[in-house]
C-alpha cells in the first residue's frame, strides 16, 4: 500500500514539473499562432486551394498550379497570403528585383534561417559582403582557362571510360534492361563535381555499388530543407526541429552525415597538400583557413554542380524521346561540324554547336533545373507592374511559368522549339537573361553558367550520336518531386539500344 502510494505521488510530482515547464512554452506558442492567425487562416480563394491541396486535382504539379495563375493574372502576379509570398513571373519585375533594386531584394534572413542547417554559409545563402567575397572568388577561379581545360578532362574522362560503357553494357544485354536514366545522370554528375570540387573520386557512376552515404545524405538534406519552404508557418518546422520529430530528425540525421564526411575531406585535402592541385576545394583553401566555411561553400558547389546539371540533362533526354527530329538534327549538325565518327576535342568545337546550343536552352526554357527563386523585400516598395511589397515580403520569380506564357514567348510557347533560339544563319542567339532566368541575372547570375553548359552539351552530344533512348512510359507530363532542383518523380526510366551507325 505504501509503495502504492509512493509510487503515485512520484508520478503526481513529475506531471506536476512536466506541466509547469511545459505551460509557459504552449501559451508563447498559442500567442504566436494567434499573432500569426490572419495569414494562417485567409479565407481567398487561392490560399484556400492552397491549403486544402485541391489544386492538385487539376494539376500534377504546385508548379503547373502556379503558372495557370500566373497566365491569367493581368500583371503575371499573385499573391499567396497565408506563405506570404508575392510571386511573379513578370520580366520587368525580375529585372526590377534582380538589377534596379538588387540591394532591396537581398536573399533574407527568413531565406537563410530555411536553409541554414544545409547550406550554411554558402554563397547561395547568404547576402553582402560574405557574398561579394563567395562571388569574387569563384569568379576568379571559374574564369581561368586552366580550370575550364580540367573540368573538359573530367567530364570527357566519365563519359568515355564511364557513362558510354555502361549504357553498352545496357544495351547489350539480351534481354530488354530498364535503366532509369535520371539516377544514371546524378551518379554521373555527383562524379564529376566530386572530382572537380574535391579532387577525389566517389565512383557513384558504377551501378553495381549503391549510392555513397554522402549523396543520399545530400539528397534527402536538399529534399527536407525544400518542405520547410512550403509549410504555411516557420514556427511548424521550427518547432519540430526544436523536439525533433519527424522530417527535422531525419534533416538532423542527414546533415550530420554530410557534415562528417565533408570534414573528412579537407582533412584528407589538408594531408595530401593542396597547393599543387587543380580541384576547386584546393584554390579555395589557399584563402581560406576556417573548416565549416570551407565546408559550407563546398556544399554550395556540390548543389549547384550535380543536381542542376542532372536535372537539366533528365528533361532534355525526355523531350528528346518525344521528338526526334530535333535528335536527329543535333546528329546532322554534329556530324558537319566535328565530322561522322570523331569525337569532341575542345571549347572551340563545342561553341560551334549553335543548334545543340539551342536545343539545351529550349529544354531549360521549358523545364528549368531551379523552377523558382525567391527573395525578402527589405524595405517597403512597389514593382513595376504596381505590386505594392511591404517590408519583409517574400518575392518570387518563376521561371518555370515564364517559358509558358504566350505574351512573353509567343503562341507556340508549349512547343519543344530549338529554332526560335537561331538567327536566319543558324547562329545562336541569347535571349534577354530578364525573359529567361533561368541562370538567374543581374549580380546573381550563375557563375558556373558556362561550365554546366559544356557538361550538358557534351554529355547530350556523346549519348545522342551513339544511342537510341526510348521512354518506358512516355507520360504527357512529367510529375516533379519536392526538392531544391527539380526532379521527376519516379526517375526517367528508358530502354537503350546502341545504332547500328552511330557518329
Amino acid at each position: 500500500m505504501e509503495l502504492e502510494a509512493s509510487w503515485f505521488f512520484q508520478f503526481f510530482h513529475a506531471s506536476f514539473c512536466f506541466l509547469i515547464f511545459t505551460f509557459p512554452i504552449l501559451i508563447s506558442l498559442f500567442s504566436l499562432l494567434f499573432c500569426l492567425r490572419p495569414k494562417l487562416w485567409c479565407n481567398c480563394e487561392i490560399c484556400n486551394t492552397y491549403l486544402t491541396l485541391s489544386w492538385s486535382k487539376q494539376f500534377d504539379n504546385l508548379c503547373d498550379w502556379y503558372t495557370h495563375l500566373l497566365k491569367n493574372s493581368p500583371g503575371k502576379t499573385i499573391h499567396i497570403h497565408v506563405l506570404g509570398n508575392t510571386i511573379t513571373a513578370n520580366p520587368d519585375n525580375v529585372e526590377y528585383m534582380l538589377k534596379t533594386r538588387f540591394e532591396n531584394f537581398p536573399k533574407g534572413k527568413p531565406f537563410s534561417m530555411i536553409l541554414g542547417d544545409f547550406l550554411g554559409r554558402g554563397i547561395f545563402n547568404v547576402d553582402g559582403e560574405s557574398w561579394r567575397f563567395q562571388k569574387k572568388m569563384a569568379s576568379l577561379e571559374l574564369g581561368k582557362l586552366s580550370i575550364r581545360c580540367y573540368a573538359f578532362e573530367i567530364i570527357n574522362f566519365e563519359i568515355k571510360d564511364r557513362l558510354i560503357p555502361l549504357l553498352s553494357s545496357v544495351a547489350a544485354a539480351e534481354e530488354p534492361r530498364v535503366l532509369d536514366l535520371q539516377d544514371v545522370f546524378r551518379r554521373f554528375s555527383f562524379d564529376c563535381i566530386c572530382r572537380f570540387s574535391f579532387g577525389l573520386d566517389p565512383r557513384c557512376l558504377e551501378l553495381s555499388q549503391p549510392m555513397s552515404k554522402f549523396a543520399t545524405a545530400f539528397d534527402l538534406a536538399s529534399k527536407l530543407s525544400a518542405e520547410r519552404a512550403m509549410t504555411a508557418s516557420p514556427l511548424v518546422w521550427k518547432i519540430k526541429r526544436v523536439l525533433n520529430l519527424g522530417s527535422e530528425k531525419q534533416l538532423k540525421k542527414a546533415i550530420k552525415i554530410i557534415n562528417i564526411l565533408a570534414k573528412e575531406v579537407i582533412k584528407q585535402k589538408r594531408k595530401m597538400g593542396f597547393l599543387t592541385h587543380n580541384d576547386l576545394l584546393s584554390r579555395f583553401m589557399c584563402t581560406v583557413n576556417d573548416e565549416t566555411y570551407l565546408r559550407d561553400i563546398v556544399i554550395s558547389f556540390l548543389l549547384a554542380g550535380r543536381d542542376t546539371v542532372a536535372s537539366g540533362l533528365t528533361s532534355l533526354f525526355w523531350l528528346l524521346a518525344k521528338h526526334p527530329k530535333v535528335e536527329s538534327a543535333i546528329r546532322q549538325e554534329a556530324d558537319r561540324v566535328i565530322g561522322q565518327n570523331q569525337e569532341l576535342t575542345s571549347f572551340e568545337q563545342i561553341e560551334e554547336l549553335h543548334y545543340l546550343q539551342a536545343a539545351v536552352y529550349e529544354s531549360m526554357r521549358l523545364y528549368p533545373p531551379i523552377q523558382f527563386d525567391s527573395k525578402f523585400c527589405q524595405d517597403d516598395d512597389t514593382l513595376p507592374d504596381g505590386s505594392f511589397l511591404k517590408k519583409g515580403t517574400r518575392v518570387t520569380y518563376h521561371p518555370y511559368a515564364m517559358g509558358r506564357i504566350e505574351g512573353i514567348w509567343g503562341p507556340d510557347c508549349l512547343e519543344f522549339k530549338p529554332e526560335r533560339w537561331l538567327k536566319e544563319d543558324g547562329v545562336f542567339s541569347p535571349e534577354n537573361p530578364f525573359k529567361y532566368p533561368v541562370f538567374q541575372a543581374g549580380f546573381r547570375v550563375c557563375l558556373g553558367k558556362d561550365m554546366a553548359l559544356v557538361e550538358l552539351k557534351t554529355v547530350a552530344l556523346s549519348l545522342v550520336r551513339r544511342f537510341q533512348i526510348e521512354l518506358v512510359t512516355p507520360h504527357p507530363t512529367p510529375r516533379f518531386s519536392p526538392g531544391l532542383t527539380a526532379t521527376f518523380c519516379g526517375g526517367l526510366p528508358v530502354l537503350v539500344q546502341e545504332r547500328e551507325t552511330h557518329s
